[in-house]
Protein backbone atom coordinates (compact mmCIF):
# COMPACT_ATOMS: atom_id res chain seq x y z
CA UNK A 1 0.00 0.00 0.00
CA UNK A 2 1.22 3.73 -1.14
CA UNK A 3 0.55 5.79 1.32
CA UNK A 4 -0.41 9.15 0.45
CA UNK A 5 -0.21 11.20 3.65
CA UNK A 6 2.37 11.85 6.26
CA UNK A 7 2.56 9.05 8.33
CA UNK A 8 5.07 6.83 10.69
CA UNK A 9 4.52 3.51 12.13
CA UNK A 10 7.38 3.62 14.77
CA UNK A 11 5.91 6.68 16.49
CA UNK A 12 2.48 5.75 16.38
CA UNK A 13 2.86 2.32 18.05
CA UNK A 14 5.96 3.65 20.30
CA UNK A 15 4.24 6.71 22.08
CA UNK A 16 2.45 5.43 24.98
CA UNK A 17 -1.19 4.63 23.60
CA UNK A 18 -1.15 0.88 22.35
CA UNK A 19 0.31 -1.91 24.74
CA UNK A 20 0.05 -5.20 22.96
CA UNK A 21 2.73 -5.21 19.73
CA UNK A 22 5.83 -6.09 19.29
CA UNK A 23 8.46 -5.59 17.29
CA UNK A 24 10.57 -8.51 15.24
CA UNK A 25 13.05 -7.42 12.73
CA UNK A 26 11.82 -5.07 10.42
CA UNK A 27 7.77 -6.08 11.40
CA UNK A 28 5.65 -5.35 13.95
CA UNK A 29 3.18 -7.41 15.22
CA UNK A 30 -0.10 -7.27 17.04
CA UNK A 31 -3.79 -8.26 17.94
CA UNK A 32 -6.41 -6.06 16.98
CA UNK A 33 -9.83 -7.68 18.09
CA UNK A 34 -9.64 -10.84 16.61
CA UNK A 35 -7.09 -10.07 13.88
CA UNK A 36 -3.63 -11.27 13.75
CA UNK A 37 -1.89 -7.80 12.68
CA UNK A 38 1.71 -8.01 10.52
CA UNK A 39 2.69 -4.54 9.16
CA UNK A 40 6.17 -2.88 8.22
CA UNK A 41 6.95 0.37 6.74
CA UNK A 42 9.39 1.49 4.02
CA UNK A 43 9.32 4.99 3.16
CA UNK A 44 5.80 5.73 1.91
CA UNK A 45 5.15 2.15 1.58
CA UNK A 46 3.17 0.04 3.81
CA UNK A 47 3.26 -3.96 3.89
CA UNK A 48 0.66 -5.89 5.81
CA UNK A 49 -0.85 -9.38 5.81
CA UNK A 50 -3.83 -10.64 7.46
CA UNK A 51 -5.92 -7.77 7.34
CA UNK A 52 -7.15 -5.57 4.72
CA UNK A 53 -6.48 -1.78 3.45
CA UNK A 54 -9.46 -0.40 5.12
CA UNK A 55 -8.79 -1.70 8.27
CA UNK A 56 -5.17 -0.42 8.27
CA UNK A 57 -6.15 3.11 6.97
CA UNK A 58 -8.98 2.94 10.30
CA UNK A 59 -6.97 1.71 12.65
CA UNK A 60 -3.86 4.04 12.35
CA UNK A 61 -5.93 7.34 11.73
CA UNK A 62 -4.76 7.24 7.76
CA UNK A 63 -8.14 9.13 7.21
CA UNK A 64 -7.34 12.06 9.62
CA UNK A 65 -6.24 15.19 7.91
CA UNK A 66 -2.75 15.62 10.16
CA UNK A 67 -1.70 18.60 8.06
CA UNK A 68 -5.16 20.70 9.10
CA UNK A 69 -4.53 19.06 12.78
CA UNK A 70 -1.12 20.29 12.99
CA UNK A 71 -2.16 23.73 11.72
CA UNK A 72 -4.66 23.74 14.03
CA UNK A 73 -3.00 22.82 17.25
CA UNK A 74 0.64 24.17 16.42
CA UNK A 75 -0.17 27.45 18.40
CA UNK A 76 3.38 27.65 19.96
CA UNK A 77 6.56 27.38 19.28
CA UNK A 78 7.14 24.04 21.70
CA UNK A 79 4.30 22.13 20.44
CA UNK A 80 5.28 23.07 16.92
CA UNK A 81 8.49 21.39 17.78
CA UNK A 82 6.78 18.29 19.12
CA UNK A 83 4.79 18.50 15.88
CA UNK A 84 8.03 18.31 13.33
CA UNK A 85 10.14 15.94 15.83
CA UNK A 86 7.33 13.38 15.39
CA UNK A 87 5.72 13.55 12.25
CA UNK A 88 3.62 11.07 11.09
CA UNK A 89 2.32 10.15 14.93
CA UNK A 90 -1.03 9.23 14.64
CA UNK A 91 -3.79 8.02 17.03
CA UNK A 92 -4.58 4.75 16.86
CA UNK A 93 -8.66 3.51 16.88
CA UNK A 94 -7.78 0.70 19.15
CA UNK A 95 -11.14 -1.67 20.03
CA UNK A 96 -13.24 0.32 23.03
CA UNK A 97 -12.75 -2.85 25.63
CA UNK A 98 -9.57 -3.45 25.77
CA UNK A 99 -8.70 -0.10 25.54
CA UNK A 100 -10.60 0.42 29.12
CA UNK A 101 -9.15 -2.36 30.28
CA UNK A 102 -5.92 -1.85 29.47
CA UNK A 103 -5.72 1.69 31.17
CA UNK A 104 -7.66 0.53 34.44
CA UNK A 105 -4.29 -1.23 34.96
CA UNK A 106 -2.14 1.52 33.46
CA UNK A 107 -2.83 3.38 36.64
CA UNK A 108 0.24 4.09 38.34
CA UNK A 109 2.52 1.89 36.32
CA UNK A 110 5.30 2.43 33.47
CA UNK A 111 4.55 1.24 29.91
CA UNK A 112 6.85 -1.96 30.53
CA UNK A 113 5.01 -3.06 33.29
CA UNK A 114 2.02 -2.64 31.71
CA UNK A 115 2.87 -4.59 28.59
CA UNK A 116 3.59 -7.46 30.82
CA UNK A 117 0.51 -7.32 32.68
CA UNK A 118 -2.12 -7.26 29.53
CA UNK A 119 0.21 -10.05 27.90
CA UNK A 120 -0.44 -12.33 31.20
CA UNK A 121 -3.68 -11.28 31.32
CA UNK A 122 -4.15 -12.61 27.77
CA UNK A 123 -2.35 -15.94 27.90
CA UNK A 124 -4.44 -16.51 31.03
CA UNK A 125 -7.78 -15.75 29.78
CA UNK A 126 -7.09 -14.96 26.34
CA UNK A 127 -7.62 -17.63 23.20
CA UNK A 128 -4.49 -18.51 21.75
CA UNK A 129 -3.80 -18.26 18.11
CA UNK A 130 -0.99 -19.28 16.06
CA UNK A 131 0.05 -16.78 13.07
CA UNK A 132 3.37 -16.85 11.44
CA UNK A 133 4.70 -19.62 13.70
CA UNK A 134 4.31 -17.29 16.39
CA UNK A 135 2.09 -17.64 19.28
CA UNK A 136 -0.37 -14.92 20.07
CA UNK A 137 -3.49 -14.29 22.57
CA UNK A 138 -6.49 -12.54 21.87
CA UNK A 139 -7.80 -10.27 24.60
CA UNK A 140 -9.90 -11.51 27.17
CA UNK A 141 -14.17 -11.60 26.67
CA UNK A 142 -15.98 -9.11 28.91
CA UNK A 143 -17.43 -12.84 30.17
CA UNK A 144 -13.99 -14.34 31.11
CA UNK A 145 -13.14 -11.46 32.91
CA UNK A 146 -16.38 -10.71 34.48
CA UNK A 147 -16.16 -14.69 36.38
CA UNK A 148 -12.48 -14.64 36.77
CA UNK A 149 -11.30 -14.75 40.29
CA UNK A 150 -9.75 -11.86 41.90
CA UNK A 151 -6.95 -14.36 43.16
CA UNK A 152 -6.37 -15.21 39.58
CA UNK A 153 -5.95 -11.66 37.81
CA UNK A 154 -3.98 -10.84 40.68
CA UNK A 155 -2.04 -13.56 39.48
CA UNK A 156 -1.47 -11.55 36.20
CA UNK A 157 0.30 -9.14 38.12
CA UNK A 158 -2.59 -6.49 38.00
CA UNK A 159 -2.26 -5.92 42.18
CA UNK A 160 -5.33 -3.87 44.10
CA UNK A 161 -6.14 -3.16 40.15
CA UNK A 162 -7.81 -6.80 40.05
CA UNK A 163 -10.71 -5.58 41.75
CA UNK A 164 -11.34 -2.98 39.38
CA UNK A 165 -11.14 -5.11 36.20
CA UNK A 166 -13.36 -7.56 37.61
CA UNK A 167 -15.98 -5.31 38.76
CA UNK A 168 -15.81 -3.33 35.15
CA UNK A 169 -16.34 -6.00 33.47
CA UNK A 170 -19.01 -8.17 35.36
CA UNK A 171 -20.74 -4.43 35.04
CA UNK A 172 -20.66 -4.57 31.31
CA UNK A 173 -21.85 -7.85 31.41
CA UNK A 174 -24.47 -7.83 33.93
CA UNK A 175 -25.94 -4.52 31.89
CA UNK A 176 -25.05 -5.87 28.15
CA UNK A 177 -23.50 -2.59 27.87
CA UNK A 178 -22.09 -1.73 24.38
CA UNK A 179 -19.06 0.68 24.47
CA UNK A 180 -18.97 1.40 21.03
CA UNK A 181 -22.12 3.67 21.57
CA UNK A 182 -20.60 6.04 23.35
CA UNK A 183 -19.09 7.63 20.27
CA UNK A 184 -22.33 8.74 19.54
CA UNK A 185 -22.58 11.09 22.47
CA UNK A 186 -20.82 14.39 23.42
CA UNK A 187 -17.29 14.06 24.83
CA UNK A 188 -18.78 15.24 28.38
CA UNK A 189 -21.45 12.93 28.31
CA UNK A 190 -19.38 9.96 27.40
CA UNK A 191 -16.44 10.93 30.05
CA UNK A 192 -19.27 11.22 32.96
CA UNK A 193 -20.51 7.48 31.89
CA UNK A 194 -17.28 5.97 32.02
CA UNK A 195 -16.40 7.20 35.36
CA UNK A 196 -19.06 5.56 36.62
CA UNK A 197 -17.13 1.94 36.41
CA UNK A 198 -14.98 0.72 39.17
CA UNK A 199 -11.12 2.12 38.55
CA UNK A 200 -12.05 4.50 36.17
CA UNK A 201 -11.32 8.16 36.56
CA UNK A 202 -10.64 11.40 34.73
CA UNK A 203 -7.54 10.39 33.42
CA UNK A 204 -8.36 6.68 32.44
CA UNK A 205 -11.65 7.93 30.66
CA UNK A 206 -9.58 10.66 28.63
CA UNK A 207 -7.24 7.70 27.56
CA UNK A 208 -10.18 5.52 26.48
CA UNK A 209 -12.07 8.23 24.81
CA UNK A 210 -9.35 9.51 22.96
CA UNK A 211 -7.79 6.01 22.18
CA UNK A 212 -10.79 4.25 20.96
CA UNK A 213 -13.74 6.19 21.30
CA UNK A 214 -12.64 9.08 18.49
CA UNK A 215 -13.05 12.16 21.22
CA UNK A 216 -10.04 14.15 19.41
CA UNK A 217 -10.59 17.05 22.17
CA UNK A 218 -10.16 14.65 25.07
CA UNK A 219 -7.09 15.70 26.57
CA UNK A 220 -5.39 12.68 29.36
CA UNK A 221 -3.29 14.54 31.88
CA UNK A 222 -0.74 12.55 33.54
CA UNK A 223 2.76 13.18 35.35
CA UNK A 224 4.65 14.11 31.93
CA UNK A 225 1.75 16.37 30.52
CA UNK A 226 1.32 18.44 33.82
CA UNK A 227 5.33 19.28 33.56
CA UNK A 228 4.57 20.13 30.46
CA UNK A 229 1.74 22.51 31.69
CA UNK A 230 3.63 23.83 34.34
CA UNK A 231 7.02 24.91 31.87
CA UNK A 232 5.58 25.85 29.21
CA UNK A 233 1.98 26.65 29.44
CA UNK A 234 1.67 28.53 33.24
CA UNK A 235 1.40 31.85 31.47
CA UNK A 236 -1.63 31.30 30.46
CA UNK A 237 -3.19 29.67 33.69
CA UNK A 238 -4.54 31.44 36.67
CA UNK A 239 -1.31 31.93 38.97
CA UNK A 240 -3.41 30.43 41.67
CA UNK A 241 -3.70 27.39 39.58
CA UNK A 242 -0.28 27.26 38.93
CA UNK A 243 0.56 27.62 42.51
CA UNK A 244 -1.23 24.15 43.63
CA UNK A 245 0.04 22.30 40.95
CA UNK A 246 3.52 23.16 41.75
CA UNK A 247 3.00 22.29 45.28
CA UNK A 248 1.92 18.73 45.09
CA UNK A 249 2.19 16.01 42.46
CA UNK A 250 -0.95 14.54 42.47
CA UNK A 251 -3.73 16.42 40.62
CA UNK A 252 -7.19 16.85 42.43
CA UNK A 253 -10.36 16.50 40.06
CA UNK A 254 -10.80 19.96 39.99
CA UNK A 255 -7.21 20.60 39.10
CA UNK A 256 -7.59 18.00 36.10
CA UNK A 257 -11.03 19.47 34.97
CA UNK A 258 -8.90 23.16 34.72
CA UNK A 259 -6.02 21.60 32.74
CA UNK A 260 -8.49 20.16 30.54
CA UNK A 261 -10.63 22.83 29.82
CA UNK A 262 -7.59 24.71 29.25
CA UNK A 263 -5.99 22.51 26.30
CA UNK A 264 -9.45 22.42 24.76
CA UNK A 265 -9.76 25.78 24.63
CA UNK A 266 -6.11 26.70 23.40
CA UNK A 267 -5.70 23.63 21.52
CA UNK A 268 -9.24 23.20 20.23
CA UNK A 269 -10.87 20.07 18.45
CA UNK A 270 -8.18 18.26 18.29
CA UNK A 271 -6.12 18.76 21.53
CA UNK A 272 -6.39 14.91 22.07
CA UNK A 273 -3.39 14.99 19.38
CA UNK A 274 -1.54 18.16 21.09
CA UNK A 275 -0.98 16.08 24.19
CA UNK A 276 -0.09 13.21 22.40
CA UNK A 277 2.86 14.71 20.60
CA UNK A 278 3.36 16.50 23.57
CA UNK A 279 3.45 13.52 25.79
CA UNK A 280 5.67 11.95 23.62
CA UNK A 281 8.20 14.87 23.13
CA UNK A 282 8.63 15.14 26.91
CA UNK A 283 8.94 11.91 27.89
CA UNK A 284 11.67 11.58 25.16
CA UNK A 285 13.67 14.83 26.11
CA UNK A 286 13.53 13.44 29.58
CA UNK A 287 14.95 10.04 28.78
CA UNK A 288 17.94 11.43 26.22
CA UNK A 289 18.82 13.95 29.14
CA UNK A 290 19.11 11.13 31.64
Amino acid sequence: MRLDVAFDLDFSLCCGQVFRWKKIGDWWYGVVGENMVKICQCGNKLQFENVGEDFVRYYFGLNDDLAQISQCVGKDNYVRRALRRFEGLRIVRQVPWECLISFICATYKNIAAIEQMLSKLSIKFGEKKVFDRCDFYIFPTVEKLAFASENGLQECGLGYRAKYVQATAKKIHDENINLEDLKALPYLEARKTLVEFPGVGLKVADCVLLFSLEKMEAFPVDVWVKRVILHHYQNQLPRGLVKKLQSHDSLTNSEYEKIGAFARTYFGAYAGYAQEYLYHYERTQRQNAT
